[in-house]
């Protein structure tokens, strides 16, 4: 079975302006899901909040994003991409000025979870857009290299931006920021491809809508809870079990349904399938690579939140160059699966030259830091300009909503997934690093640096093997390996 082809909109150069409109909301949708973490004690203190109910600032985001970005996807295609954009970036800016304002705890909550709604229409409506406008092999490859660019860059920038914010204005500009940057996309919008609701459209899958739902908002929120209570905390295996039963009775009930949520051609092109495995498995290692480059140079080295945050800059500049440099220029010159396996070896090298650390280390930024944010920076960059490509080639507009909002949700879940399983790796070797060696001012830092290189082993071979299972995926079956190839490849 073929997809259909996506429509070539008219080659002006107008559709050039897609490109910074559609990147500056994506960037929006990446600075939130890290820019209020620097700024959290300082919301805390404002708004009285509890030790137990600060995380909510992060999960409420996380939960709304994350487990509804499937039904968003279709959504998008009952609106029609462009009025989704509209939607979701008004949304959007409106939840943004309401948490900036909040007065107590659950109108912050509520505000973030309103953003994380939201965000489930702007980030696959704009990849969507980006991915009907773009379809000349040439200008793909440029197009997509600049709005991976954004988006590898992005969670790195929220560190950074939330740090200067905190520290020179106040933490409300964490939020408040967003007004600013959505006017400026919703200026570029005219210029945005003017596409249709899809006509005949099958009814709303409704056993789809709430199991996927149901099964990701439990995955998610047991990743979260993972951390505080404990991977064998009953909560969280519960919601560990539910969430995957929840997930795996949804893909039965889409295999027999003749008019799914999530259609099974969009998972089985061995392609996309790569492509989703990749993302999620490289979002596992650098969430938690993040949190510990954030945690060792303020803890261990003594720097400020926006020194430590600069130190990420060098990250997010690696993206970009991997994005636009490396995956860009290759786009049309190196196959796909060499450029997912080299970046995923890129980051796990990066990952390496961390797990080298002491708390004795000198020369640590010119030794450690700076080449394992350059190599993990250029990985991730390459691996999101590639991966974007892949998810949307062939796929007509019908498709093309849904297939974003799948490639979004890998990614949430990889974050959340990796934030929680590495801080429970590095907390519990610390642990007994302290139980053996006491808990004197230096048995604290060496076992505070030991618990962190032992979860970067583990982001190492989590990337390692997810170079592995690339390779084969793309190797494997008769069809479908190329960029741009069509057909379901199962």
């Amino acid at each position: 079975m073929v997809l259909p082809e996506a429509p070539v909109p008219p080659a002006d150069s107008k559709r050039w302006w897609t490109l910074p409109v559609v990147s500056l909301a994506q960037l929006m949708v990446v600075l939130d899901a890290t820019i209020v973490n620097i700024a959290l004690p300082s919301a805390q203190h404002d708004l009285g909040m509890s030790d137990t109910d600060r995380q909510w600032v992060i999960t409420a985001y996380a939960l709304a994003f994350g487990g509804l970005l499937l039904v968003g996807g279709r959504i998008c295609g009952a609106l029609g991409r462009r009025r989704a954009f509209l939607t979701g970036l008004v949304g959007f800016a409106a939840a943004s000025a309401l948490g900036g304002a909040a007065g107590d705890a659950g109108t912050l909550f509520a505000a973030r979870a309103l953003q994380g709604l939201c965000a489930t229409l702007l980030a696959p409506a704009a990849l969507s857009l980006l991915a009907l406008t773009f379809t000349d092999a040439r200008e793909r490859g440029r197009a997509f290299g600049v709005f991976a660019g954004v988006g590898a860059g992005g969670a790195a920038l929220g560190v950074v931006a939330g740090g200067l914010l905190t520290q020179y204005a106040d933490w409300r500009w964490c939020l408040y920021i967003n007004v600013p940057m959505a006017a400026l996309a919703l200026a570029g919008t005219p210029f945005l491809l003017r596409d249709r609701p899809d006509r005949g459209l099958p009814r709303v899958d409704v056993p789809g809508v709430l199991l996927s739902a149901a099964g990701l908002v439990a995955l998610v929120y047991a990743f979260a809870q993972a951390e505080p209570r404990g991977w064998t905390d009953p909560v969280v295996l519960a919601l560990l079990t539910g969430g995957v039963l929840l997930l795996a009775l949804f893909a039965v009930v889409e295999a027999g349904t003749p008019h799914p949520l999530l259609p099974p051609r969009v998972l089985l092109h061995r392609a996309r399938g790569t492509a989703f495995s990749s993302v999620s498995l490289m979002f596992v290692a650098m969430f938690g690579f993040f949190l510990f480059v954030s945690y060792y140079t303020q803890t261990i080295l003594g720097y400020s939140a926006v020194r430590a945050g600069m130190v990420l800059l060098v990250n997010a500049v690696g993206g970009i160059v991997g994005s636009v440099g490396v995956a860009g220029r290759l786009h049309r010159r190196t196959a796909p699966r060499v450029l997912i396996v080299v970046s995923l070896l890129s980051a796990a090298a990066g990952m390496l030259v961390l797990t080298q650390l002491t708390a004795t280390s000198s020369h640590v930024f010119l030794a450690y830091l700076l080449p394992a944010q350059i190599l993990t920076g250029l990985g991730l960059g390459c691996l999101l300009a590639t991966a974007t490509d892949l998810v949307t080639a062939g796929m007509g507009p019908a498709d093309a909503g849904i297939a974003s909002a799948a490639y979004n949700a890998v990614q949430q879940l990889g974050a959340a997934l990796g934030t929680a399983l590495l801080n429970s790796v590095a907390t519990s070797v610390t642990a007994g690093y302290l139980d053996r060696h006491g808990h004197g001012r230096d048995a604290v830092d060496a076992g505070t640096v030991h618990g962190y290189t032992v979860a970067l082993w583990v982001a190492f071979a989590v990337l390692v093997c997810g170079a592995l299972t690339a390779g084969v995926l793309s190797r494997s079956g008769p069809a479908g390996s190329g960029a741009h190839a069509t057909g379901p490849a199962s």
